[in-house]
C-alpha cells in the first residue's frame, strides 16, 4: 500500500449494502473542515440568498404535530424526527442516508469483509430492491441470483415503499437462520422463489491463479481495506511459484465497490506513473487527485480487464484509470455508473450520517456519473454449448493408413488436440473469460520484439 496516511480518509465508493467506513484520523480533511454543531450550539448565520422562509418552518411543524396526533396509531416523537431525518437524506440521492448505531456497525463489518447475512449487494430504487451483484461463493450466488434481478417479496411479504426499508434489514440475520426471497430476473416477468440459509460471510476480496501456463487471472470482488496488500501477497505468490506472466486478465465483473483508497492501491499495482482518479465537490478537501507511483506487479505485461453492467464504483474506477492510462483493454459491457463519492461524517458516537460529497473523474477527466464505462471491447452476455456431432473417422492426415511420419517427431509428443479441448471447456464454463484469454495471447504476440535472422 503506498498511500500516505493523510488520504485514509472515510471516502466510500460502493453500492449501499457494501459500504465500508475508514476510520477517521486528526488528518482527515472530515475531521477538520466540516464541524458539525451540537443541539446546543447558537445557529450560524443563514445566507440572505437561501434563507429558510419562517412559513416554512411552521408548515413543517405543523406537519410534525398532525401526524403526531392524527395518525391512525401512536407514533413516539423519535420515531418522527428519525423519519424526517431519514426522508430529508433520501431525497438528496440514492447514496445519501442516516446512520444509526446498526448502521455504523454494518460499515465496520463490511470494511473487514465478514458479515452475517446472503452476500447479496442491493440498492433501493423507488421503493424495490434491485440486486446489484451477488458476492463470489454465497448464498445468493450459489442460489442462481443475477445482476439487474429485483426483490419483490421476502418471506412472503411484497415489498413496498412504505415498507422498504425495514425489508431491506431483514436480509441479514444470525446465521443458521433461513430466509425466502422472491426473485423477478432480468427480462423476465416470472417470480422465482429462492430459500436460502444466511451464512458468516468472510470476504476475501482477491483470488489469483492461472488460467494457462503463462497466463494470469486476478478476480477482485470487492474493495475492502486489505485488498491491494491481498492482491500484492497472492500475486507476488504466483510470480514466485510459475515466474513472470505473460498477460493477466483482470476480472472485476459485479464488482460492487468499496473503499476509495483501495481502488487507488490497486491501480497503483499496476501502474508506473500518471493519474489515477481525481475527486471534486464543494468542499475544499473534496478536491483531490491521486497519482501512480513507479512499480508495476506485471512489469508491463498485457492486461485485458473484464467488465458488465454490475461493475460500480471503487471498480470502475480502477478500469477507468488503466483504460485512460492505456494499460489495459477493457472488454465486456458497459459499467454500472456510479461517479460520485460517500462521505461518512460522525454526529457522535452512535450516529453519523452518509452524505455525497464529490463527484470523481477518471484520468482523462471523464465524469462516469449515470453513464458508466464503454468497453474498449464490447461483448454480448453469451454462453456457448458445444455442439454434437457424430464422431468422425479421419480428423486429419494422421489418421490415413500408410501415412508418412513426420521426421521431426518426437516419441510421446502430443498432437496438440489437449489445447483445443481446452479452450473449449474454458469456452463452455465462460464465454466472456475465454474471449478475454484469446484477445491477451493477440496482446502478447504484438508486444514481443520481432526476431532477427
Amino acid at each position: 500500500m503506498r498511500l500516505p496516511a493523510r488520504t485514509l480518509i472515510p471516502l466510500l465508493l460502493a453500492v449501499p449494502t457494501l459500504l465500508a467506513i475508514a476510520p477517521a484520523t486528526a488528518q482527515s480533511p472530515a475531521a477538520t473542515t466540516l464541524h458539525v454543531p451540537s443541539a446546543d450550539a447558537p445557529a450560524a448565520a443563514s445566507s440572505t440568498a437561501d434563507e429558510v422562509d419562517l412559513k416554512d418552518i411552521r408548515r413543517f411543524s405543523r406537519v410534525y404535530e398532525v401526524v403526531r396526533q392524527a395518525y391512525v396509531k401512536k407514533v413516539d416523537n423519535k420515531t418522527l424526527m428519525n423519519a424526517a431525518i431519514v426522508g430529508m437524506l433520501s431525497e438528496l440521492d440514492p447514496h445519501s442516508e442516516y446512520l444509526d448505531k446498526a448502521g455504523l456497525a454494518q460499515l465496520s463489518e463490511d470494511t473487514t469483509g465478514q458479515y452475517s447475512g446472503l452476500g447479496i449487494e442491493v440498492i433501493q430504487t423507488e421503493g424495490h430492491l434491485r440486486i446489484i451483484s451477488p458476492i463470489d461463493d454465497t448464498p445468493a450466488a450459489r442460489a442462481g441470483i443475477k445482476p439487474g434481478d429485483t426483490i419483490v417479496k421476502i418471506d412472503g411479504t411484497l415489498i413496498n415503499p412504505q415498507n422498504v426499508n425495514a425489508m431491506f434489514k431483514r436480509l441479514r440475520g444470525k446465521p443458521g437462520t433461513t430466509i425466502e426471497l422472491t426473485i423477478v430476473h432480468a427480462n423476465s416477468t416470472q417470480p422465482v422463489d429462492l430459500k436460502m440459509t444466511r451464512e458468516k460471510i468472510s470476504i476475501s476480496s482477491v483470488r489469483v491463479h492461472e488460467i494457462e501456463p503463462g497466463y494470469a487471472y486476478i478476480r477482485i470482488s470487492q474493495f475492502q481495506s486489505d485488498t491491494a496488500s491481498d492482491l500484492e501477497r497472492k500475486l507476488g505468490a504466483l510470480i514466485t511459484k510459475d515466474g513472470a506472466p505473460k498477460g493477466a486478465v483482470l476480472d472485476l465483473r459485479n464488482n460492487p465497490g468499496g473503499l476509495l483508497t483501495a481502488a487507488v492501491s490497486v491501480s497503483d499495482d499496476f501502474l508506473d506513473s500518471g493519474v489515477i482518479v481525481t475527486t471534486r465537490g464543494r468542499l475544499p478537501d473534496s478536491n483531490m487527485s491521486f497519482r501512480a507511483h513507479p512499480g508495476d506487479l506485471l512489469n508491463g505485461a498485457p492486461m485485458v480487464i473484464l467488465t458488465n453492467n454490475g461493475t460500480a464504483s471503487a471498480a470502475e474506477i480502477v478500469s477507468g484509470a488503466l483504460k485512460d492510462n492505456h494499460r489495459a483493454l477493457t472488454m465486456g459491457q458497459r459499467t454500472f455508473g456510479k461517479g460520485v463519492v460517500q462521505t461518512v461524517l460522525p454526529l457522535d458516537a452512535d450516529h453519523a450520517v452518509k452524505i455525497t460529497t464529490a463527484r470523481y473523474y477518471t484520468p482523462n477527466g471523464t465524469s462516469i456519473q449515470a453513464e458508466g464505462i464503454q468497453p474498449d471491447i464490447p461483448l454480448a452476455q453469451l454462453s456457448v454449448r458445444q455442439a454434437d456431432k457424430a464422431p468422425a473417422l479421419i480428423n486429419a492426415e494422421a489418421d490415413l493408413p500408410h501415412h508418412l511420419a513426420n521426421e521431426n517427431a518426437r516419441a510421446g509428443k502430443t498432437s496438440g488436440t489437449y489445447g483445443a479441448a481446452a479452450d473449449a471447456r474454458l469456452a463452455t464454463r465462460d464465454y466472456a473469460l475465454s474471449q478475454a484469454l484469446n484477445v491477451l495471447k493477440g496482446m502478447t504476440l504484438t508486444s514481443q520484439p520481432a526476431a532477427h535472422h
